[in-house]
């Protein structure tokens, strides 16, 4: 209800009286919805108040978006403290149901791995339950041994079970598959053979095992990709063998054998090494720029490798930087990132996005990392995801905003990776969530669906006393007001475990950068979430 109609004046009052009494009740109506705000209960990184998530929350946002590198606010061990914190303060089974998500749907590697390790000291039956759905390729095997011998979940061996659960892993694959996901360091596939002892199903698993860690075999009995492998690398086979591209890399290649690795690339492969094909000549092949690219926008090859859109922001960026790199490989790109973001759905109603352009936004999307640090920033995926959802929604508005709202002019029917980049060049400043809501009650504007990007490490709109809130729940309860079924929804780009917006049936904190994000949000505007939101969709995953 509206001020102006609650404290409505006498009809027959005169026009000044009117102005008056009008302009008292709306200020009187202000610190009303203040009172209503809920008081802040933490400070955050930046120094701002702020809602401080439940266990569950936090430790939801943290399998989605962390990633044990150093942020903008908060170093890698800082990170690792609060989630083992935070894994021993919910059930076992929250934390099994976690680590499935965040490996299945979020596609992680640390996190899932993270939390499987800390399972396997707290309830075995679950740990026996779900690791298959975890460790589900050699990468995640490794990680899983090296955080067990690493120490932090409180022991430096495996133990029985986490033994038997890896030898099964050796069993449960043909020798082919094993080799093929051989590739990797610290622990090797080899260090865990020896840690575990798998028994030899028949002689080519014998041959195969005594192949990793150095023992004299009887080659003839090496599985056949292997073999293939041994003769290419020692100059006796032409023919470049189908086995992973990192067994490839450190080999002495020519221009030909490149251009045979492009050929065969998987998706990912591809994706992943557009410069390393350009510098070793492939692209010079007009034949093979079209095979490359038809492969970049293929939807099928798209939908298996199971892309992030911000890894194809990531390819975009650096091709584009590259000028060896020929426009037709960057134009299947942008192809690419329609079709991976094709199923973000429509939100019924007036929808406005807020992506957070402050300079914390600018630090890398996956933290700090020596030697491999991201050239996606938090900043670049706020504007990926805006741009998506005004793509999908083209009567949506977009408002930037750093310590005041910026202006953007962004056309609905220009591609994603076109509006990112407006986006991702506006001029930044400190962070002030408040503002663009304070900005639509301002204009005393209607809407249905609010959706923030950010980091939420407001400060410049922390000027009040705690007890009336933080000034984000204060101008958003102010916006209900005249909104009364509104919804407000707080994409988290990286995780510290709080908010500017207190969870309830009308708020929704979600964290990550992945296409699941959408469907949260989907279902959150639709009212398929139960209390809890995010926390409801991982407790209903079946184990």
């Amino acid at each position: 209800m509206s001020p102006e109609i609650f404290f409505s004046p006498p009809a027959d009052a005169g026009g000044s009286d009117i102005l008056e009494v009008t302009m008292a009740n709306k200020n009187l109506f202000k610190t009303i919805v203040g009172m209503l705000s809920p008081k802040a209960d933490t400070v955050n990184e930046a120094g701002g108040v702020a809602y401080k998530l439940s266990p569950k929350q936090a430790l939801a946002q943290y399998a989605a978006t962390g990633c044990f590198n150093n942020t903008f606010y908060a170093d890698a061990g800082d990170q690792l403290d609060k989630v083992l914190a935070l894994a021993n303060e919910v059930d076992a089974e929250f934390v099994a149901k976690t680590a499935v998500f965040a490996r299945e749907k979020g596609h992680m590697k640390d996190m899932p791995a993270l939390l499987l390790a800390v399972l396997s000291t707290r309830d075995k039956a679950l740990f026996e339950r779900v690791f298959p759905r975890v460790a589900d390729n050699g990468k995640m095997l490794r990680n899983f041994v090296q955080i067990m011998r690493s120490g932090v979940v409180g022991r430096k061996s495996l133990g029985s079970l986490p033994k038997r659960m890896v030898r099964e892993w050796f069993e449960k694959r043909g020798s082919e598959q094993i080799f093929k996901q051989s590739v990797g360091q610290s622990p090797s596939i080899a260090d865990i053979l020896k840690m575990v002892h798998p028994k030899p199903a028949d002689a080519e698993r014998e041959a195969l095992f005594g192949y990793f860690i150095g023992r004299d075999i009887d080659v003839d009995k090496l599985p056949e990709i292997v073999k293939k492998f041994e003769q290419f690398k020692a100059g006796d086979m032409l023919e470049i063998p189908n086995v992973p591209f990192q067994m490839l890399t450190a080999l002495p290649l020519g221009a030909k054998e490149w251009t045979e690795i492009a050929r065969n690339a998987p998706w990912q492969i591809t994706r992943m090494n557009l410069n390393t094909f350009q510098r070793h000549g492939v692209f010079a092949d007009e034949a093979m720029v079209k095979i490359v690219a038809d492969r970049l926008r293929n939807a099928e090859a798209i939908k298996r490798a199971r892309v992030f859109p911000y890894q194809l922001l990531s390819a975009f960026k650096a091709a584009e930087a590259n000028r060896g790199i020929p426009r037709e490989i960057t134009e299947a790109l942008q192809d690419a990132m329609e079709i991976a973001t094709e199923n973000v759905p429509r939100i019924d109603g007036k929808v406005y996005i807020f992506p957070d352009i402050s300079g914390s936004m600018h630090s890398p999307a996956t933290g700090y990392r020596k030697g491999a640090t991201s050239t996606v920033t938090c900043l670049d995926v706020a504007a990926l995801v805006a741009a998506t959802l005004l793509r999908k929604n083209p009567s949506a508005e977009v408002i930037p905003f750093s310590d005041h709202i910026v202006e953007a002019r962004l056309n609905p029917r220009d591609s994603v990776m076109t509006n990112a980049k407006i986006l991702a060049s506006l001029p930044s400043g400190g962070t002030n969530c408040s503002a663009p809501l304070k900005e639509l009650n301002r204009r005393r504007a209607k809407g249905d669906m609010i959706v923030y990007v950010s980091d939420n490490e407001s400060w410049v709109d922390t000027r009040h006393r705690w007890n009336r809130g933080t000034a984000t729940m204060r101008q958003w309860n102010e916006f209900k007001s005249r909104n009364s079924d509104a919804k407000l929804v707080c994409i988290d780009i990286q995780p510290y475990g709080h908010t500017q917006a207190q969870e309830r049936r009308d708020i929704l904190n979600v964290g990550g950068f992945s296409d699941q994000v959408f469907t949260l949000v989907s279902e959150f505007a639709a009212g398929n979430l139960d209390d809890g939101h995010w926390v409801s969709v991982i407790e209903r995953l079946e184990l």
